[in-house]
């Protein structure tokens, strides 16, 4: 199999903006997520845990979203079911696809997706496995536009809250595994 950042040139090239952005992303995510794992004595390969963060934003490339340097033609709520489809038709781990599924919001169910007309197949895009929410909640505390800092977990709550009340409830579930001791 591929290492991952086989994937990543073959979608962000060197020295375009979009690949800046992207790794900064996903470098700052992966950080996060190991750093819990390690912290939590989570029983997951680093490696693993590495992919997956490094990969779960893969499909930004084919969405609509000029301000990061992606010119697609998808809406970029889909970015997630894409990166699934790009890294499976590459070869790359189930694993890894399942978490670019499943990070979105504090992931998608079916209800989400008609109670919010989203733009997105019929499905269940929410995090089951402790990889996949460990992920999701990682990728929460970082944006890829602005500076790029970790966000305070106010504003995360905040970001969480606007989308829906049942994302903000499922993003506290991931706080209570994942956050602070």
């Amino acid at each position: 199999m591929e290492h991952y950042s086989g994937i990543i040139d073959r979608y962000y090239p060197e020295g375009t903006r979009r690949r800046d952005i992207y790794l900064r992303h996903c470098r700052a995510v992966a950080d996060l997520a190991l750093e819990i794992a390690a912290r939590k004595h989570l029983p997951l390969d680093p490696a693993t845990v590495e992919e997956a963060a490094m990969l779960h934003d893969i499909g930004i490339v084919l969405t609509d979203a000029p301000g990061i340097d992606c010119h697609g033609h998808e809406p970029y709520i889909m970015h997630g079911v894409l990166g699934a489809q790009l890294l499976r038709q590459a070869g790359m781990s189930e694993t890894s696809a399942r978490v670019a599924e499943s990070h979105t919001g504090a992931g998608i169910s079916q209800a989400d997706i008609e109670a919010q007309d989203l733009p997105l197949p019929p499905g269940d895009y929410m995090p089951r496995t402790q990889l996949e929410r460990l992920v999701c909640y990682a990728d929460k505390f970082y944006s890829k536009s602005g500076d790029m800092k970790r966000k305070p977990f106010d504003k995360v709550l905040r970001s969480m809250e606007r989308i829906s009340p049942d994302t903000l409830e499922r993003f506290m579930q991931l706080h209570s595994e994942f956050g602070a001791d």
